[in-house]
């Protein structure tokens, strides 16, 4: 059974979460002393978060980042803040999704659901564990890390999947629509720089393996993953 911590201040949206999740099957946890979010994280030992932006003490994208610290769950924010700035400030302090208040509850399940199948659920443990080696990289899907050398570094799951998508065409041009395909199930909700933010995360990434500069921006196509001795070259 997965475990869902709500991490929001509105009793009367977390009972209703609580609610749905419950009868969907899922186990719902909630916070109550929001001065040690990560410590009731960590106890109830979560497979997804849903975190509201306003919180008492810490915000939203404080936790967010504390989580991400010790996991690569999914963490969905949820907030009435629906400027695209928030939504960019989510994404890159660690989240995969953003649900903007007032919400269908129908909907935030459809997501949960969606997340919970594309982190766990396709992944039996009799399954020998993927990889992928491509550009001088070893991605491993399963476990969300990525290694050059003896450096390693973890990713969300999101970013897992943009990084595989180019991995697997290395030196090819991969469509800005292709991507989005993959990484949401429905994209024309998802704001216009969302996918940037998530190439400049996957960046970052990269420089600490000292792979900076091996994705290519292609202006009105994409995004190409180019090897390191093309890079050096």
């Amino acid at each position: 059974m997965f475990t869902i911590l709500i991490i929001e201040d509105d009793h009367k949206i977390t009972g209703m979460l609580a609610s749905q999740i419950e009868k969907y099957g899922y186990r719902a946890e909630q916070v109550e002393d929001f001065s040690d979010v990560l410590g009731r994280f960590i106890e109830c030992n979560a497979d997804l978060v849903i975190l509201d932006v306003n919180l008492p003490n810490f915000d939203g994208f404080y936790w967010c980042r504390q989580i991400r610290s010790v996991s690569t769950c999914p963490i969905l924010f949820i907030s009435a803040r629906d400027s695209g700035m928030d939504q960019v400030m989510a994404l890159e302090n660690g989240a995969d999704d953003y649900i903007t208040k007032p919400f269908s509850y129908e909907v935030v399940m459809a997501k949960i659901r969606s997340h919970l199948r594309r982190a766990y659920g396709s992944y039996a443990a009799n399954q020998e564990e993927r990889t992928l080696s491509s550009a001088g990289l070893l991605l491993f899907p399963e476990r969300f890390t990525v290694n050059c050398g003896d450096r390693s570094v973890l990713l969300t799951q999101k970013e897992a999947v943009l990084l595989e998508a180019l991995m697997q065409r290395v030196g090819r041009v991969v469509a800005r629509e292709k991507l989005l395909d993959l990484m949401w199930q429905d994209h024309h909700f998802i704001d216009d720089n969302t996918l940037n933010v998530y190439v400049t995360r996957i960046r970052k990434k990269l420089k600490e393996l000292d792979a900076e500069n091996t994705i290519e921006t292609v202006r009105g196509a994409g995004y190409m993953l180019i090897s390191l001795s093309e890079n050096e070259a």
